[in-house]
């Protein structure tokens, strides 16, 4: 399954992001510390890269990340050029009075009166940014709900005397190149309801899990794992909680929706749906699978030459 959501706004997002790039200092994209890479947004570090501007990566939601899987992630983009990593999460004041600081040391050359630090707050839909936003300002400057997409106009918005913010609604890029990314970013809400099917990503979330955090299915739901599957694992939540059709039937998809929503609140446990490792096994499968179709298609073509060639002998 391939997921793919793009609404025209993002779209609209993208051209003044990149216009807005030019009279910036400074760029905070907020990633998913449960899935950092898949919940980063290319389009944003091509804009960046393309003005030479270092960037703050916040990993947001790391109450909710594997811990060690944290760990990895912020020794990963420290080692980058021009980037730093800062786990955090919204919910803890003292995480969020840090920001200013470390925005500082990123740009001591601005954040005087004459030279104010500008600053662009950007990343996926439903990542935190406008949580963000509200905390850092500690005022409600931002929309702030459940479903993804909830901010759709840039904003630009003063912090203390010397820093400006501009906030941009969460913007996704038009092809997602791996269906797993697509399937991670569905699972963590970062796409509309109406792009996926509830089952499939929660079937794919179930493999996930047995694969990296058995010991959590079984702490949460209570029954055994040997030989299930994701599809077995969605069934087992409906047989454990009394999700029924009429009929008797197991009620798969409210299990899906509760299974999903059991991850994303964090009652599941502390999940990383990546580390650098795994993210390094798909690129590498996913560049193999890419490979093999362009060898494909162009057998294909060679063939079809071949045939056309062979028409025009004969005639």
């Amino acid at each position: 399954m391939s997921i793919q959501w793009y609404p025209g706004h993002m779209n609209a997002a993208r051209k003044k992001a990149a216009e807005q790039m030019e009279n910036t200092d400074l760029v905070i994209e907020v990633l998913d510390a449960r899935l950092p890479e898949a919940s980063c947004n290319p389009m944003v570090e091509e804009l960046r890269l393309f003005r030479q501007r270092p960037c703050l990566k916040i990993l947001n939601k790391v109450d909710l990340a594997d811990p060690e899987a944290t760990k990895a992630w912020s020794a990963f983009y420290d080692a980058q050029e021009g980037v730093t990593a800062y786990p955090m999460t919204t919910k803890k004041p003292a995480d969020v009075a840090r920001i200013p600081d470390l925005c500082q040391s990123l740009a001591p050359h601005r954040g005087v009166p004459t030279k104010p630090l500008r600053i662009m707050i950007m990343g996926i839909p439903n990542v935190g940014k406008s949580t963000l936003m509200n905390a850092l300002l500690k005022k409600k400057v931002a929309k702030v709900g459940d479903e993804p997409a909830v901010t759709k106009m840039q904003q630009k918005l003063y912090l203390g005397k010397n820093t400006i913010l501009v906030d941009t609604p969460g913007m996704l890029w038009p092809k997602i190149a791996m269906a797993s990314d697509g399937l991670m970013l569905a699972a963590s809400h970062a796409i509309g309801s109406n792009a996926l099917i509830e089952e499939e990503v929660a079937v794919f979330l179930a493999e996930v899990l047995l694969e990296r955090y058995p010991h959590l299915l079984t702490a949460r739901y209570g029954f055994k794992l040997e030989g299930v599957d994701g599809i077995g694992v969605i069934e087992g939540v409906a047989a454990r909680r009394g999700f029924r059709q009429k009929g008797g039937d197991l009620d798969f998809e409210k299990a899906s929706h509760t299974f999903l929503q059991d991850y994303r609140s964090g009652a599941l446990g502390r999940i990383s749906l990546e580390t650098p490792e795994t993210r390094a096994a798909r690129l590498m499968q996913h560049e193999a699978e890419m490979a093999a179709k362009a060898a494909k298609a162009a057998a294909a073509a060679a063939e079809k030459a071949e045939r056309n060639a062979r028409g025009k002998r004969g005639t």
